[in-house]
């Protein structure tokens, strides 16, 4: 089994803020739209329900309190 990366002892974890998910998050449902005109009709539903999931993680992200 692959070990993960941010587990292998003496390496410190990757902090990624709350911020910088929300933006890159943003940037795929963006990059998503652009492939919906050239998918086929089951891929571009797969898209909006996946785009869909994607808004409403960042509006849970978005209200969530600090930690």
């Amino acid at each position: 089994m692959k070990q993960n990366p941010q587990e292998v002892a003496g390496r410190p974890k990757k902090f990624i803020s709350k911020e910088t998910i929300i933006k890159n998050t943003e940037k795929n449902i963006r990059e998503s739209e652009i492939g919906l005109e050239f998918g086929l009709p089951e891929e571009r539903e797969n898209i909006k329900d996946k785009n869909e999931r994607r808004k409403h993680a960042i509006q849970r992200m978005k209200n969530e309190p600090l930690s």
